[in-house]
C-alpha cells in the first residue's frame, strides 16, 4: 500500500491541481468523447432514451473498465526499466510493480466511479442496486491486466520497441472494444470476432450493472474469470523465468 500511495503521489508531484488531476482528466475525455459522438455524429445508444446526458454516463462506464486497463498496459513496458536500482542493488521482489501500478489504476477508477455516481444521481436519481456486482466484473479484468504487465514489462527489458508498440495497439484496442457502440449494434459476422476481445465482455457487463440494472451473465464470467487466472499465470511464469536474466542486460 505504501508503494502505491507513493506512486500516486510522485505522478502528481509539482502539478498546481495535484491529484484534483485525476479527477478533472477523465471529465475533459468524457466531455470531448460526448460532443464527437452525441453532438457531432449524433449518436445515440441503442435500447436507451437518447439523451445526451444518458450517452455520455454509457460511454463513461466504458471508459473506466478500458482506462484501467490502458493506464496499467501502457505503463508496463517501462516499469523495470525505470527501477534499475531494484534489479542490481536492492533485493525487490520485482513481481510487485505491476501490482502497484494496478493499486494506482485502481485509485484512478475509483474516482471515475465516484464522478459516474454523482452525475446519476444528479439526472436520474438512486442508481440501480447492481452497482455493487461491479467489483466482481473488474476481478477478472485486474487478473488480464496483472498477466499483460507482467509480460510487457519483462519483455520490454530485451525490446525497447516494445514500448511504442503498446501504445499504438492500446489506440486500437479502445476502438474496438464496444465503448462507443454496444456489441448488439454490429452485424451478425462481426460480433463473434468482437466478442474475441478481452475487454468486451467486461466493458459489457460494467455497462449493464451501473446503467441498466441488469445481474451479471454468470456463466459467462466465470468462464471468463477462469480465461483471465490462466493470462495471470502464464504472465507470471513468464516474468519469474525471465527475470533472471534483467541485471545482465540492464
Amino acid at each position: 500500500m505504501d508503494l502505491v500511495r507513493r506512486d500516486i503521489a510522485s505522478r502528481y508531484r509539482g502539478a498546481w491541481a495535484g491529484v484534483l488531476w485525476s479527477l478533472l482528466n477523465p471529465l475533459l475525455m468524457l466531455a470531448v468523447y460526448t460532443f464527437v459522438f452525441s453532438v457531432v455524429f449524433k449518436a445515440r445508444w441503442q435500447g436507451g432514451g437518447g439523451s445526451k446526458v444518458e450517452f455520455a454516463l454509457v460511454l463513461f462506464a466504458g471508459l473506466l473498465i478500458f482506462n484501467l486497463y490502458a493506464e496499467c498496459v501502457n505503463r508496463a513496458p517501462g516499469l523495470v526499466l525505470a527501477n534499475v536500482n531494484f534489479v542490481k542493488k536492492i533485493v525487490f521482489p520485482l513481481e510487485l510493480l505491476p501490482l502497484v501500478s494496478i493499486g494506482s489504476a485502481l485509485f484512478h477508477l475509483v474516482i471515475g466511479l465516484l464522478v459516474w455516481l454523482g452525475f446519476y444521481c444528479l439526472f436520474f436519481g438512486v442508481p440501480h442496486l447492481t452497482v455493487i456486482l461491479l467489483p466482481l466484473v473488474i476481478l477478472p479484468v485486474l487478473l488480464i491486466v496483472a498477466g499483460v504487465s507482467w509480460f510487457l514489462a519483462a519483455l520490454a527489458v530485451y525490446l525497447r520497441d516494445i514500448a511504442q508498440l503498446v501504445g499504438v495497439l492500446t489506440t486500437v484496442l479502445m476502438f474496438l472494444s464496444p465503448i462507443f457502440y454496444p456489441l448488439a449494434a454490429l452485424p451478425e459476422r462481426y460480433r463473434q470476432l468482437a466478442e474475441i476481445n478481452p475487454l468486451a465482455f467486461a466493458v459489457e457487463q460494467a455497462r449493464a450493472v451501473l446503467m441498466w440494472g441488469d445481474r451479471l451473465a454468470w456463466g459467462s464470467w466465470l468462464v471468463y474469470l477462469l480465461g483471465s487466472l490462466m493470462v495471470a499465470l502464464a504472465g507470471l511464469f513468464w516474468f519469474q523465468r525471465t527475470k533472471v536474466g534483467f541485471a545482465d542486460v540492464l
